[in-house]
């Protein structure tokens, strides 16, 4: 593996775990195997590295999010895909526990790889509940956008419930209650 590319690896691993503030260059060159010096090779500072790896993050997620939503079947299989993505619920979202971090949600730069995801996975997750409607899967007053962005706070509310249960289990409940919710959608 190519320096620059441990170096976004390990920050990913450790904006995970630690969170912005709490990761500091020294544990980044750490945890990467790489010299003093390299990240600042490679890199203008503790923000690019961390910019870029948050985008590094969000591709990871997309790629599993594609592989569930595009797995096939009816819009609600698709959705239900999506729900029971294998996660660790325990330890948060790669993603959106970044936004918990005041640091990064001061600074539009650090934000705005965590705001772009979002975005993508809420149009993404709308398109495939508008396939629903247009197939006649779904009701026809169904509002994709909302029942879009209630998907994915069930996902985030999902990682918070387990995280301050310290259960899994917590996550499974909000995601069953989502599956729910979508097939008292359809027609």
């Amino acid at each position: 593996m190519k320096t620059k590319d441990a170096l976004v690896e390990a920050a990913a691993e450790l904006l995970w775990e630690r969170g912005y503030a709490a990761t500091s260059p020294a544990m980044i060159q750490k945890r990467s195997h790489a010299g003093q010096g390299s990240m600042y090779h490679h890199f203008s500072g503790k923000a690019e590295l961390a910019t870029a790896a948050m985008r590094h993050s969000a591709q990871q997620l997309q790629t599993a999010v594609e592989a569930a939503l595009g797995s096939g079947g009816s819009a609600v299989e698709r959705i239900s895909a999506y729900l029971d993505m294998e996660r660790s619920p325990l330890a948060g979202c790669r993603v959106g526990r970044l936004v918990q971090d005041p640091d990064v949600v001061a600074d539009d730069e650090l934000r705005a790889p965590v705001a772009e995801s979002f975005e993508w996975l809420e149009r993404r997750i709308a398109d495939v509940l508008a396939e629903g409607v247009r197939s006649g899967e779904l009701r026809q007053d169904t509002d994709v956008a909302a029942t879009a962005a209630l998907v994915i706070a069930t996902v985030q509310g999902g990682y918070v419930l387990a995280r301050a249960q310290q259960d899994e289990e917590a996550f499974r409940r909000a995601a069953k209650a989502a599956k729910a919710a979508l097939v008292g959608l359809t027609v």
